[in-house]
């Protein structure tokens, strides 16, 4: 829902940096497995309680992850770095509700596999919008150019960003945090089904 807001302000320098990689030779795939190593290291500092080490290496994970994206559009975009780009956010999106499970098991399972369920289902109803949408030969830049058909939601990117950084920040408050987003996860979900309703409503079968 923030991110049509914060792409406007954020581009314009990360466009800048991602063109000074690219000049430097770095590969927009090499930023994007970067940002995995720091996100899995992220996850790991949570388990292990050294939340101030998790929140700036999950803030550098975030970085790379726009940085990746600036680097292919200052070269050549490639499906196979769309793939990898989306495939590994999934991957950082669900290390870190099962870092805290492990962290805390009594306090903390419950809320992770219900936040868990809900980024599950909130990314098949995204995944599967796509796939349909390019059967169909639908775009969107509703959110700037991307490798998939973007459908947006409530919780987008930089909603995802400040929870989770909360909930590193305030670790205690991890359940009540999990449920809202879960909740608020699952809403866009609906909302993606609902669009998908109606825009994917076949035309009637007309006999002879």
């Amino acid at each position: 829902m923030l991110d049509g807001w914060m792409r406007r302000r954020i581009d314009p320098p990360l466009d800048r940096l991602g063109h000074g990689l690219a000049r430097a030779g770095i590969s927009a795939d090499a930023v994007t497995l970067a940002g995995l190593g720091l996100g899995l290291a992220s996850a790991f500092m949570i388990a292990l309680e050294l939340d101030g080490a998790a929140l700036i290496l999950f803030g550098l994970n975030r970085l790379l992850d726009g940085l990746d994206g600036a680097v292919a559009r200052s070269t050549r975009r490639t499906d196979r770095g769309g793939f990898l780009d989306i495939v590994l956010d999934f991957a950082i999106y669900g290390a870190i509700p099962l870092a805290f499970a492990v962290r805390d098991p009594g306090a903390f399972a419950l809320s992770a596999a219900v936040l868990l369920f809900s980024f599950y289902v909130n990314g098949a109803s995204f995944l599967a919008f796509a796939a349909v949408a390019a059967k169909r030969g639908m775009s969107s830049d509703i959110r700037g150019i991307k490798s998939i058909y973007f459908t947006a939601g409530f919780m987008e990117g930089t909603e995802t960003i400040l929870f989770f950084a909360a909930m590193i920040l305030l670790p205690w408050s991890f359940p009540i945090l999990a449920y809202a987003f879960a909740g608020l996860t699952v809403m866009s979900a609906l909302a993606r089904i609902t669009l998908a309703w109606h825009a994917f409503r076949d035309e009637p079968y007309e006999s002879d």
